[in-house]
């Protein structure tokens, strides 16, 4: 078994971390800083124009995109790594395209919407969201009550959606709704492309998370969406979406290894320099037990992670390791930022450093794309006989 990154794969990796390093660290000051304001950990206008300038000219653009559409087809392998760097600072950048959505749409569309839809999202030239969760309900899709009724050749989808991210920015939302009320999710769910400027489409307010993150809650008031929009087969939303979902768990889980790792190295870095009751942190045992057990938590991560992607690369059923890997993934790195933020004392309580926005982002990561209560329950289920 060859643990070797292709070397295709292993440049692709350096120049995303040099991106990293060299693009998106240093603006993490002014992210700090406005998150201390109140106002949220985000990235100017400005900043973002620049990072979509240089990130293109880099030719990190479209990395996982077909390359019929533009794209460079890379696959899940390779964007391990490309993950793990972006996940590795607070200073938040996507490389357009997002690649969940791009995933699902590339699983679903017809030519029509190819050209409409999939084609410039691929290109990096539009925004997209997701629609799944809903009040009391969250993603849990026995408890989904937005509907979709046939009008003619349109469809009208009235209904509520929350925790949408970039749902007030996206040119158009993929969201999900129930078609038929009595199969549901098994053969009653749809996906629809639902434009930005729908007029039926409305966000309600945006919601302040942890880690200076923002959400969206929309109402979908009769909203019209014609017929062609209708996104794969009627009734047949549920698998193209786990598709997404596991897309996003994979990059979930990259994000952890990469934040996780700078934890580590941060400790690394400051543990042999800081000094109480006349010994170094360093010669303590509770900070070596840290930095050991950390790293060997994130080099089994950072294992699991790419025998995940290496298997969904090669078509196998990756079910039960993608929910091992995303409660194992977003518990690791809770830990280990956890402890850094202890090992660093009252510093690392302050909105001065970057761990206080790794720790609730990735507290975050526990709740999205399923809680890890949930995954645990999915590998029990695959393992044994739960009924």
């Amino acid at each position: 078994m060859d643990f070797e990154l292709a070397e295709e794969y292993r440049m692709l990796r350096d120049l995303v971390q040099r991106f990293v390093r060299e693009e998106l660290i240093p603006l993490e000051p002014g992210v700090l800083e406005r998150d201390a304001e109140g106002t949220g950990a985000y990235l100017t206008a400005s900043e973002r124009a620049r990072l979509d300038k240089v990130s293109k000219e880099m030719g990190l653009w479209s990395l996982d995109a077909p390359e019929d559409a533009g794209g460079m087809g890379m696959p899940h392998v390779a964007l391990v790594a490309v993950n793990e760097a972006l996940g590795s600072t607070v200073a938040q950048y996507t490389l357009p395209p997002d690649s969940p959505n791009l995933q699902m749409l590339m699983a679903t569309v017809n030519e029509q919407q190819r050209t409409a839809y999939l084609e410039p999202y691929a290109r990096g030239e539009t925004i997209s969201a997701i629609g799944i969760s809903e009040p009391g309900a969250g993603a849990d899709p026995a408890g989904m009550l937005t509907r979709a009724v046939r009008d003619g050749d349109d469809w009208v989808i009235n209904g509520r959606k929350i925790w949408i991210t970039r749902a007030a920015e996206a040119d158009f939302t993929i969201l999900m709704a129930i078609t038929d009320p009595v199969k549901r999710a098994r053969g009653g769910m749809s996906a629809f492309l639902v434009d930005g400027d729908n007029p039926g489409f409305k966000v309600l307010r945006r919601i302040p998370m942890l880690g200076g993150e923002y959400t969206y809650e929309v109402v979908l008031e009769d909203c019209r969406v014609p017929g062609w929009k209708l996104l794969g087969k009627e009734g047949d939303g549920f698998g193209p979406m786990q598709i997404r979902l596991g897309t996003r768990r994979m990059e979930m889980a990259a994000w952890c290894i990469g934040a996780a790792q700078r934890a580590l190295d941060m400790m690394v870095e400051y543990a042999p320099q800081r000094v109480t009751f006349g010994q170094k942190l360093s010669q303590r045992q509770s900070v070596q037990w840290w930095v050991a057990d950390g790293a060997a938590k994130i080099h089994a991560a950072r294992l699991m992670a790419y025998d995940c992607a290496w298997k969904l690369d090669n078509g196998r059923d990756v079910r039960t390791e993608i929910s091992m890997l995303k409660y194992y993934a977003t518990e690791m790195a809770q830990e280990m930022i956890d402890n850094a933020m202890q090992c660093f004392g009252a510093m690392g309580m302050t909105k001065e450093m970057p761990l206080h926005l790794f720790a609730g982002r990735i507290r975050n990561m526990r709740i999205y794309d399923g809680p890890s209560e949930v995954h645990r329950m999915v590998v029990a289920r695959n393992l044994m006989d739960t009924r």
